[in-house]
């Protein structure tokens, strides 16, 4: 099954850059505009750099923020800022948050993982990707040879694994320990012991992984594994290429968070909502919530509350933008088997995300392939204050707002070779970019 190992990591070096805080950040993926142009004045040697480089009106083939992120890499190792490990090592992670005001610490192991195909079923995806995200991180591993960030990828397990890892770490002081923007506390061990090496490769021989949060990160592995195969004459089985850098947590993690990747879309007229909202009531039960500027709040609150009692139930709600009405959908009994028991698994057909996908977007929108694939026109938010901010500021036209996908849903739909619709999931937290990394030249 799955081939995990250790690895001679590449980290910033604590003599030079003592805080950890002002050099790592979120995966690219979750960064905005703003938050990037912070981030490169934050610090001069910000992971940024390297995995979000700002573009200029003068880039070219040869000087692009794909090649300038090798150029920094480059000119950061020669400097000393970044150093590789002299000798393989595993990593173990920790990160310390407050959710629902509960204290959760969750724990993950960054290792190396050897790729494998989707179809030999031993590393398993649950989303759909964007062709252009994966082509544009493809141009940059194949200018830097390396994984900047680790893909986040779950494994079963009944907690023997991480307390192995847990006491090969006992009273030993953090490698890296610090309180980033949100006030997550993250920690990080180094583990050199071969006897815990092997004890953590044995142990995962026997498992399928998951991937969470990534998925873009290792369909671009393999197709830069594919590329050099084709392009590259003395490339073997021996190349740092077959493997990707992966942060591995339990499924049984009480850490582990799954939260809602809430929709926004842009190009939608009023008229459009008009006259989808008649449709809506074919399909769905349908609430009004409507609210005067004097009890938003409390309609708000009130219309949240409904929508997290009717998780159980594919349900979901709208916002519009200039509109004073919160609406609550909450699908009628047996549509989703009337409409699609031909062409869905079961497993998806229960699905908030499937049935926002296939009848509000699809059949009802009348969205076609292309219009899902634009990132221009779709946005996310993992929480409901962003994503109805984000249409009362006009930023988008219509918010969905939708209950998380539950962590057994995922692995259900995994384990059958399926895959759900993009963004169904937001684990929480996300982990770091900048930690560890992990060069792929021989």
């Amino acid at each position: 099954m799955a081939t995990v190992k250790p690895f001679r990591g590449v980290l910033y070096n604590p003599e030079k850059i003592p805080d950890s805080a002002a050099v790592t950040t979120p995966p690219y993926d979750v960064i905005s505009p703003d938050e990037q142009a912070a981030f490169y004045e934050r610090h001069p040697n910000n992971v940024i750099r390297l995995i979000l480089g700002q573009a200029k009106t003068t880039d070219n083939a040869l000087d692009n923020p794909h090649t300038r992120s090798a150029s920094f890499y480059r000119k950061w190792i020669s400097e000393g800022i970044l150093k590789q490990e002299d000798r393989p090592a595993l990593y173990l992670k920790s990160i310390t948050y407050v959710h629902e005001e509960k204290a959760i610490t969750r724990y993950g192991l960054i290792a190396l993982v050897g790729l494998e195909p989707f179809e030999n079923r031993i590393i398993l995806p649950h989303e759909k990707t964007f062709s252009k995200v994966r082509s544009e991180r493809l141009e940059l591993m194949k200018a830097t040879h390396c994984n900047y960030c680790p893909i986040f990828s779950l494994y079963p397990d009944n907690g023997g694994l991480l307390d192995s890892l847990e006491q090969a770490v006992d009273k030993s002081a953090p490698l890296i320990d610090f309180r980033d923007d949100q006030g997550h506390r993250h920690q990080l061990w180094r583990i050199f012991d071969p006897t815990v090496h092997r004890r953590v490769t044995t142990a995962m021989q026997d498992k399928r992984l998951f991937i969470a949060d990534g998925h873009h990160r290792y369909e671009t592995a393999l197709n830069f594994r594919k590329y050099l195969m084709e392009t590259d004459p003395s490339f073997s089985d021996r190349h740092p290429a077959n493997y990707v850098l992966m942060y591995l947590c339990s499924m049984s993690d009480p850490g582990l968070i799954i939260l809602p990747a809430h929709r926004l879309l842009k190009a939608i007229s009023a008229e459009e909502l008009r006259g989808a909202m008649a449709k809506f009531r074919d399909y769905f039960e349908v609430t009004e919530h409507p609210f005067s500027p004097s009890d938003r709040g409390r309609v708000e609150r009130e219309f949240l509350v409904a929508l997290n009692n009717g998780e159980n139930r594919q349900c979901m709600g709208i916002y519009a933008h200039k509109s004073p009405i919160f609406y609550l959908l909450t699908l009628k009994p047996g549509v989703m088997d009337q409409l699609f028991a031909d062409e869905l698994d079961a497993s998806l057909r229960l699905l908030d995300v499937t049935v926002l996908t296939r009848l509000v977007f699809m059949k009802i929108l009348g969205f076609d392939q292309m219009r899902l694939d634009n990132e221009q026109l779709i946005g996310y938010a993992s929480t409901a204050d962003k994503a109805l901010q984000s249409i009362d500021t006009g930023t988008y036209d219509v918010a969905f707002i939708l209950n998380p996908t539950r962590i057994e849903q995922v692995q259900e739909v995994a384990q059958k070779g399926l895959i759900m619709p993009r963004k169904s999931t937001y684990f929480y937290p996300k982990v770091k970019s900048g930690l560890v990394m992990n060069t792929l030249m021989e």
